[in-house]
């Protein structure tokens, strides 16, 4: 980063008043009738209503637009583990993001925990408090034991978006990119470059959307995760497949499709060269990826190209995802995002992509043209449509699933059941 934007950042962190988010008051409090009602004797009368029935608190207290951005500061970004407090900035970033794109409030938490047992503790004591929790930035493998816990003991949504997220937007656009190339999920190998908690949970994803884990080779720091390893946790066990490969340019060499939640400049152009014929790249780690785009499309012509980046076409961005799948949760109270949730924000995506592009978001992104392309293979951020659309598919399937405790809101439109 340049010092000038360096110096930009911290100025619009601390002025003109530190931070990003902030509470503010949804009654009036301008008599000392309202005061009354806000406070003493008026408060106790929703507190009785809540006693009564615990459900109530969503009719009288904010807590059903309400999430809790929660993270112990393991794995900060690209960062590292650097601490609970100095995530603060990016949890509220992440804030930011849930008011700016669903109009869901946020409260960002940052738990200074000894253990994952003893912040699982903490958030499931919390829990109530909120209608939904997002965790972040924790690393693994302790954030699949993490999440797992508080799904359990939680009876409100607990997303771990660094997972989830990630893997929604991920599939969405592979499926799509195979589609452009000819291929089906079903037959594609896949090579994963990474083995934490995103990568992990990319490729359960696509193995429930059809992909063969025969067919996917994951490499960690050593190289392949392959059978005759006996220094894998469970998580990368469950891809470890018998294989004599044992490095990228190993397993490179015949893909279809590489997956990069890794590091920078990992693959190499002549590897990108011994893929199959109509490869596709999905480097997406920040803020340099795997390969850049300019060399890729160099070295392969035939190439379908996603990153993490917003200055490049098909970026794989979680703002397309998390907004509006705690949207559709809340929307319906749900007790949980189960996977027919996840699936349902992927078709969802994926079939916005196909649909005509409105004015406002080529006017957004100063374009004069976009259509499902291979320079187009998942929606835009600031498409507007992804609040109805999205949301509306992920509510349906927690109605669809029976983890609802509210109807289908009338203000959606009915999305299909099927994709």
């Amino acid at each position: 980063m340049s010092n000038d934007l360096r110096q930009a950042a911290l100025d619009y962190h601390a002025k003109p008043k530190p931070g990003k988010i902030s509470v503010e008051i949804t009654k009036p409090t301008k008599t000392a009738r309202d005061l009354a009602l806000a406070y003493s004797p008026g408060v106790a009368e929703p507190v009785w209503e809540i006693a009564k029935d615990p459900e109530n608190a969503y009719t009288y207290t904010s807590k059903g637009n309400l999430v809790a951005v929660i993270s112990d500061g393991s794995a900060i970004l690209g960062l590292g583990k650097l601490g609970a407090l100095a995530s603060k900035p990016v949890m509220e970033g992440k804030g930011v993001l849930f008011k700016c794109f669903a109009n869901i409030d946020v409260f960002d938490i940052e738990v200074d925990s000894e253990s994952p047992q003893a912040f699982i503790d903490t958030v499931s004591r919390i829990a109530n408090t909120f209608g939904g929790i997002n965790l972040e930035d924790i690393k693994a493998p302790e954030c699949f034991e993490i999440e797992k816990a508080l799904i359990e003991n939680c009876n409100i949504p607990v997303f771990h978006d660094d997972q989830h997220g990630t893997a929604i937007v991920t599939a969405a656009g592979l499926i799509n990119a195979l589609e452009l190339q000819g291929k089906k999920l079903m037959d594609a190998e896949i090579v994963c470059l990474g083995a934490g908690a995103a990568a992990i949970a990319c490729m359960k994803l696509l193995v429930n959307l059809g992909a063969k884990p025969t067919n996917i080779y994951m490499l960690d720091r050593k190289g392949v995760i392959h059978s005759e390893r006996d220094d894998l946790n469970q998580y990368k066990a469950a891809f470890a497949n018998k294989t004599d490969k044992r490095s990228l340019t190993d397993a490179i060499d015949g893909a279809d499709v590489f997956i990069g939640l890794s590091g920078a400049n990992l693959l190499t152009p002549n590897m990108l060269k011994t893929m199959a014929d109509k490869p596709i790249v999905f480097a997406c780690s920040n803020p340099d990826p795997e390969i850049k785009p300019e060399l890729a499309l160099k070295a392969r012509d035939d190439l379908i190209m996603a990153t993490g980046r917003s200055d490049y076409p098909n970026q794989v961005n979680n703002v397309l995802g998390f907004p509006f799948i705690f949207r559709g949760a809340l929307d319906v109270r749900a007790t949980r995002i189960n996977d027919a949730m996840k699936i349902a924000a992927v078709h969802a995506l994926r079939n916005l992509a196909k649909e005509p592009v409105p004015q406002a978001v080529l006017d957004a992104y100063e374009l004069d043209h976009l259509e499902f392309s291979r320079d187009y293979i998942i929606p835009k951020p600031l498409d507007g449509r992804l609040i109805s659309v999205v949301s509306a598919a992920v509510a349906r399937a927690a109605v669809d699933t029976g983890v609802n405790r509210k109807d289908y809101p009338d203000f959606y439109p009915l999305p299909p059941n099927e994709f």
